[in-house]
């Protein structure tokens, strides 16, 4: 038996609230000059200067965002802050603080949530973020998880959603529809430890797939290499939800169109195999998988030079009329309307 295991584990009853949110923050060391105080008083306190301050909020329910039968602690702790964090990285800005707050039910002990925080920290540590505040409570049943990122952006640098213009390019990072197909992989393995718990799991050797899923990161890189090299994106988002989803999102705001070039979506080589070993098409995977949380963004046709060389950059498309909608444009040569099939938030 391991140490961990034998180890008592600690009631959250024995330190309390207040004790809990010390025990938790008690190695939190602020980074950014603009924090004046974090975690300690009944606010923190923030100093933005000249620059516009960026928020944005995520709340993460277990068994509706997250299954603990294969996400580790420290694992869903370091992603819980990055979804965040990428949301402020899309408005072209910086994050600088985070708050979290976490609702526990008393399957959880005092060392299971030292391993969220662990991720947590781990997270901010990699990414130059002050966690500054939050708060705790009980939950009747499971973990819920909520943090809030705030950051800075200069004025004339920001990026909305809103401001797509016809005869944009589309460009996107890195690769899409890798952590959708990581989540398959855990998803049957959990079904077959399930029918047969004496079944060893076998994850195929797919870490990349499996990183992807269950400790993504945010392109923070790409946001200095837009200005390092000068580039400002007219509109921008996250891959959250689905490059479809989120397309549409730009196109319903800017009030525009868009087309997509399929030989223009680039799909990990992992990811291509591992569609089509569960029967399903590699392309539908990358336009609706979600949860990539890479960059999806337009330029000026008049950029395209500065992006021609960039690493991890790819041009997919142009933003059109919004009488021409959204559509796909397949290697073969035809034209499919693109719907938005990425995960819903609600069922009907």
């Amino acid at each position: 038996m391991s140490e961990q295991a034998s180890t008592p584990l600690t009631n959250i009853n024995d330190l309390g609230e207040f004790g809990l949110i010390e025990h938790l923050t008690k190695d939190i060391k602020l980074q950014n000059t603009s924090t004046l105080k974090g975690v300690g008083d009944d606010a923190a306190v923030i100093d933005n200067g000249n620059y516009l301050t960026v928020v944005s909020t995520d709340l993460l329910v277990e068994g509706i965002h997250f299954d603990l039968m294969y996400t580790p602690l420290k694992h869903l702790g370091y992603k819980a802050v990055v979804v965040n964090l990428s949301d402020i990285y899309a408005m072209n800005a910086q994050p600088k603080q985070i708050t979290v707050s976490i609702a526990i039910s008393n399957r959880f002990s005092v060392e299971a949530l030292d391993e969220l925080y662990a991720g947590m920290l781990a997270a901010c540590q990699a990414y130059g973020v002050d966690l500054v505040g939050g708060d705790t409570s009980s939950s009747l049943k499971g973990l819920i998880i909520s943090i809030t990122a705030i950051g800075q952006g200069e004025k004339d640098k920001l990026t909305y959603r809103h401001t797509a213009r016809v005869g944009d390019l589309v460009c996107i990072t890195g690769d899409v529809g890798a952590a959708y197909l990581g989540l398959q992989i855990l998803e049957r393995e959990k079904q077959l430890y399930l029918s047969n718990p004496e079944t060893q799991p076998d994850l195929e050797d797919q870490q990349y797939l499996i990183g992807k899923q269950l400790k993504p990161e945010a392109r923070k890189d790409m946001v200095e290499l837009f200005a390092q090299n000068k580039l400002a994106p007219t509109a921008m988002i996250d891959v959250s939800d689905g490059v479809a989803s989120d397309l549409m999102h730009i196109c319903q705001d800017s009030g525009v169109g868009a087309f997509i070039e399929e030989s223009g979506v680039p799909i990990h080589p992992d990811a291509q195999l591992m569609a089509l070993k569960f029967n399903l098409d590699p392309i539908t995977c990358a336009l609706n998988g979600g949860e990539d949380y890479e960059l999806l963004f337009t330029i000026d046709p008049a950029d395209v030079e500065k992006i021609k060389y960039l690493p991890d950059i790819y041009i997919m498309g142009e933003i059109v009329p919004q009488s021409e909608g959204l559509t796909l444009h397949t290697k073969g040569g035809n034209i499919h309307p693109l719907k938005a099939q990425g995960w819903r938030h609600f069922n009907s």
